[in-house]
């Protein structure tokens, strides 16, 4: 649990701003009705806060989501930018195990390489 709190938090505020804005939209929305004087029909209110909450989820959230997610994503999968970082570090860390332990470091290099392979 404690291993994924910050997935839980972020879901237990998205989950609390959600209802939040369809129980404040059906008050505004009840509140318009009435002072029309207009019954408050649940069809129209669906409709008005689902077109609402996609106009949101389009202009913040979908952003956000690709740009972390995304990004992520192209990270991890494998993208050229990538696979320089990895490799130019791998480079570094196999030099270095070079100098330290010249006689034993193909050996400890090959098998590290067994145990971790590459993509």
């Amino acid at each position: 649990m404690a291993r994924y709190s910050f997935l839980w938090v972020t879901l237990i505020l998205f989950a609390g701003s959600l209802v939040g804005h369809w129980l404040f939209g059906w008050l505004a929305f009840a509140d318009e009705q009435a002072a029309h004087h207009q019954a408050v029909e649940v069809g129209p209110y669906l409709n008005l806060m689902a077109r609402d909450t996609f106009e949101n989820w389009q202009s913040e959230f979908l952003q956000l989501a690709w740009q972390v997610g995304g990004l992520a994503l192209l990270y991890y999968a494998g993208s050229p930018q990538s696979r320089g970082d990895d490799e130019r570090m791998e480079g570094k860390l196999d030099a270095l195990l070079r100098r330290v332990d010249p006689e034993q470091a193909d050996e400890i290099i090959r098998a590290l390489d067994e145990r971790y392979p590459g993509r």
